[in-house]
């Protein structure tokens, strides 16, 4: 959950790693901090409490110059954010390094090095690692020997993604276990450069090339090249990757934050995702194949019940998915939040397909989850995923990649609406190979585009709304059916970015718990469906009423509500869709909570205590 970078250049490197952690930030922002080695091949280290701005205000007023250098921005597990416990570490002026990940044996390594001697200067678990690497032996003076530094890094338990560098000697080091690592080619006037970093993001300005180093890597970057060490100490080469992903792609253009932009720009996203996994409106088993589409069809083809596993944001579309499932394909679907199913023993039926979805597919819970499901007998464990790089789409049987581009907001939009797109594929192919009815649905999807384009011209009516809500102390959402996980997914965003405490209960449930939380002035709010449970949700809206809750309602302009004391309506574009129906209501549940957010003054795009990519448990 924290950002690395590392630059191996003949030019300054300050402003490159300034750069790239700029980029970075979203994946946390308590402290950052540099290091380069000076003209003379002296370690010079810079590091500052809270966000990137702050430690780029200290380089320009420090003037500090050095190359090579590896940068970081921190999300804080050990210890607070502080200038001592900020990133890089380093230890008698010979070593330094930067870390994501966590080492869960931090406290036995650290009894040990007091007892030798070591002095500590923070809170971290970082810290254990680099006096671990300080007794490495070098090879006459020239460094860290590759070998016996993954020996030393063999001790540590946990995981980790490390970018290193020492005094005196012009190369840079990076390993990595369990945490995402990528290393970036040089290109063009830049040739001979190697860029170190935590994503992608942050290599888009420099390059387009890059490889992915693999559990157990380590790799030294030097002048003569880049060599790469397996977790066996073997030399081995690493696939070379070349994106088509715009460098402009990560900026706010003319919206005010990236979470407001990933908003509008969800039409693009659902369209690109759908139009990989259709082809003249009939779903194609070829986008989820590992290779070969007809092992694809016959794996889907004995499926006989699902399980979903994933995190937050795409926990919320895997319970989606799964009335699309039961409804479209007959096929029974049970889902899990992955954090919980890593630690169960389950019980795995006959031809069970083991569904894994995480925006990232570095998200450490789910990671686990899918290994555990690897050894535990399912049928296939299949992948939804937006990033190809990423662990989970080298480790799944089959993948499908959703198309919504880079997603720099830490509170997650139009990656939720691109997954259930791919859900609402899956959904079809499964139908399709159970010779069940999909044509009427799969024609209905092109539509969906523009729909979500309907949704998003609410902006204006829902910011005016969102006053009411901004000064609340508590907001309760309800839901019913298929807009449950969608009023969830609407609750999470608000607190996320909001800070405001925001609840959602099955609205069938009001009266075994929630209603005691109901009071004069209350706020609530309630997407509503025009449907069969329809009469019921009438009946949980009254009862709120009646004992003084203030509603905001999204709602099919068919159900016949309208505004009225203590309620607020927002028309949603009407759908008798049960496909379209959770993306049209996803988006103004969204900008509710973004002009909430606006009005109370957070930060919207790096909310406090939270990172976009969650690789550490």
């Amino acid at each position: 959950m924290c950002g690395i970078f590392g630059v191996l250049a003949r030019r300054d490197a300050v402003p490159l790693l300034l750069g790239g952690l700029a980029l970075l930030e979203y994946r946390g922002y308590d402290s950052a901090g540099l290091a380069v080695l000076e003209e003379g091949g002296a370690l010079r280290l810079l590091k500052s409490a809270g966000k990137v701005k702050d430690l780029c205000r200290k380089a320009a007023a420090d003037a500090i110059r050095g190359r090579p250098g590896i940068a970081h921005t921190r999300w804080a597990t050990h210890g607070p954010p502080t200038d001592l416990n900020a990133h890089p570490h380093a230890c008698g002026g010979r070593l330094a390094l930067v870390h994501n990940g966590i080492i869960e044996n931090h406290e036995v390594l650290r009894r040990e090095q007091v007892r030798r001697g070591c002095r500590f200067h923070s809170d971290t678990d970082t810290e254990v690692i680099v006096h671990e690497l300080d007794r490495c032996p070098r090879g006459n003076g020239t460094g860290l020997p590759p070998r016996a530094a993954q020996e030393v890094l063999g001790r540590l338990e946990g995981s980790y993604a490390l970018a290193i560098l020492e005094t005196g000697n012009r190369r840079l080091l990076a390993a990595r276990r369990g945490s995402p690592l990528l290393i970036g080619l040089g290109c063009g006037a830049a040739a001979g450069e190697y860029y170190i970093s935590s994503d992608l993001a942050a290599l888009l300005p420099l390059t387009s090339r890059y490889l992915v180093l693999e559990d157990g890597d380590l790799a030294e970057l030097d002048e003569e090249g880049a060599r790469i060490y397996d977790a066996a100490g073997r030399r081995v080469t690493r696939p070379v990757t070349e994106t088509r992903l715009d460098p402009a792609s990560s900026d706010k253009g003319p919206h005010g934050h990236h979470m407001l932009k990933e908003i509008h720009e969800q039409p693009q996203a659902v369209r690109a995702t759908l139009e990989a996994g259709l082809r003249a409106g009939v779903p194609q088993a070829a986008p989820w194949s590992s290779g070969d589409p007809e092992e694809t069809e016959r794996i889907l083809a004995q499926v006989r019940r699902l399980h979903l596993v994933a995190c937050g944001t795409s926990y919320h579309a895997a319970l989606v998915a799964a009335y699309w499932l039961e409804k479209h394909a007959r096929l029974p679907c049970r889902v899990d939040i992955a954090s919980e199913f890593r630690y169960r023993d389950p019980v795995v039926e006959e031809r069970t397909l083991f569904v894994c979805i995480s925006q990232s597919g570095e998200t450490a819970d789910t990671l686990a989850a899918l290994r555990r499901a690897r050894e535990a007998g399912y049928l296939a464990t299949l992948g939804i995923c937006n990033t190809p790089q990423s662990a989970l789409a080298r480790e799944v049987q089959l993948l499908f990649l959703t198309r919504a581009g880079l997603e720099r907001g830490v509170a997650s939009t139009k990656a939720f609406t691109a997954q259930l797109a791919a859900l609402q594929l899956l959904s079809l192919l499964l139908a399709k190979a159970r010779g069940r009815p999909w044509e009427a649905t799969a024609r209905n999807l092109e539509r969906l585009p523009e729909r979500l384009r309907e949704s998003l011209r609410l902006e204006q009516r829902i910011k005016d709304c969102a006053a009411t809500l901004a000064a609340a102390d508590h907001i309760l959402f309800l839901g019913r059916g298929l807009l449950l996980p969608v009023a969830m997914e609407g609750a999470l965003k608000l607190k996320e970015v909001s800070y405001l405490r925001a609840e959602c209960y099955p609205a069938g449930e009001l009266k075994h718990g929630p209603l005691a939380l109901v009071e004069p002035g209350v706020r609530v709010v309630v997407p509503v469906l025009n449907g069969e449970l329809l009469p019921k949700l009438r009946t949980n809206l009254e009862e709120v009423k009646a004992r003084g809750g203030e509603m905001l309602l999204f709602v099919d302009p068919r159900t016949g509500l309208e505004d009225q004391q203590g309620v607020r309506v927002i028309h949603v574009p009407p759908t008798e869709d049960d496909f379209q129906a959770p993306l049209l209501y996803a988006p103004p549940l969204q900008l509710l909570a973004y002009h909430v957010a606006l009005r109370r003054g957070t930060d919207i795009d790096q909310p406090r205590n939270l990172a976009k990519s969650v690789t550490v448990e």
